[in-house]
């Protein structure tokens, strides 16, 4: 999606370059602040633009939850069946009408350590208390999408690409970056 506007960078590519980047500790409490806190720390140590995002399942009945906190909801960082068991236990508690929720996305871009802009993507839908589904990954067996009657892991990668909260996101990014003339600063 932003072929045509600016190179892009994988972390990783800079890793094996030599780049030494920062561990950068997402204490925010939103996804803004998060997101602010990885494009800003990276764009400290990297030359040029600095795309980072924040995102995660925000479950109405359930306050929010698991908000920013989403990969690591059942207790231990980037464990789907932990951060899924503990859903699956929580959910059968909410009472239907309050099992909406959201997918949501911030991404922040920065240069020289400062925020330039922030965007935000959400994709909104309701929650199940039982998996369906074996495509996609985290909580996509438990989310239905507006507009849908299968979850996210059984519409497949294509369709839930076509609506994800971090293609939405990335639209608004592509469109700054094509309205801007950033090579001034």
């Amino acid at each position: 999606m932003l072929e045509g506007i600016c190179e892009v960078v994988d972390v990783n590519e800079l890793e094996e370059e030599g780049t030494i980047l920062p561990e950068i500790e997402e204490t925010g409490t939103t996804f803004s602040e998060n997101a602010t806190l990885k494009a800003t720390g990276i764009s400290k140590v990297v030359a040029g633009l600095v795309l980072a995002d924040d995102s995660g399942l925000e479950v109405d009945g359930l306050g929010g939850e698991p908000g920013v906190w989403s990969s690591s909801y059942g207790g231990e960082e980037g464990n789907h069946v932990k951060n899924n068991a503990r859903l699956e236990r929580e959910l059968p508690a909410v009472p239907e009408e309050k099992r909406t929720g959201r997918f949501r996305c911030v991404m922040v871009l920065a240069r020289d350590g400062k925020a330039l802009a922030e965007f935000a993507g959400a994709v909104e839908g309701r929650l199940i208390d039982k998996p369906a589904g074996e495509e996609g990954f985290g909580y996509d067996p438990y989310f239905i999408p507006e507009g849908y009657e299968k979850t996210f892991a059984e519409l497949g990668a294509e369709v839930k690409n076509g609506m994800s909260h971090r293609g939405r996101a990335l639209a608004q990014v592509v469109s700054w970056l094509a309205e801007k003339d950033l090579e001034k600063g």
